[in-house]
């Protein structure tokens, strides 16, 4: 089994617009996302391409599509970003037969190394729903501190909600 890691090209954006579109009202719940403020496939796939064009420096997100044997089964994104400094990741496995299997902690080592040698990162922050187990973990495992349990948006989807915050630095 071969994991590898790139980023998200345009013509795949898809695979992120149908993973949110696709999901269950109870599987957003969650991962504490709010259905109406995922944009119209339109718009987000332009904001996407917009910001796809810019340099590492001047990005307001990174999506990296995470490949198992050369097929997507999940992706991270990346926003809050100041570069040389920090940002805040967000993590999924796109299919439910791909959770719960281990793969998700080495996905993100990968990425973590990704995010920080693009972005020159110092810290990179994730703040998944506290109650949301699987990212909690994975997290942990993946070497990253937990900082704090508290109330905030942790992301352009996501409604006020508790979150974990666990960040690791270099």
């Amino acid at each position: 089994m071969t994991l590898t890691i790139r980023e998200l090209e345009i013509a795949e954006f898809d695979l992120v617009y149908d993973y949110f579109h696709g999901a269950t009202p109870e599987f957003l719940e969650t991962m504490g996302i709010d259905p109406t403020r995922i944009p119209d496939r339109n718009v987000w796939r332009e904001r996407f391409r917009s910001d796809s064009a810019l340099p590492a420096s001047q990005r307001g997100s990174i999506v990296l599509l995470w490949l198992m044997d050369g097929r997507p089964v999940g992706f991270s994104s990346c926003d809050k970003i100041t570069f040389g400094e920090r940002a805040n990741m967000h993590l999924h496995i796109l299919a439910p037969d791909g959770r719960n299997k281990g793969i998700g902690t080495e996905f993100v080592r990968k990425s973590v190394d990704y995010y920080f040698d693009k972005l020159h990162l110092k810290t990179l922050f994730c703040e998944p729903n506290a109650f949301n187990v699987a990212p909690n973990r994975t997290l942990q495992k993946a070497g990253f501190k937990y900082l704090k349990t508290h109330m905030t948006v942790p992301g352009s989807l996501s409604y006020h909600q508790a979150v974990n915050r666990w960040s690791i630095s270099r």
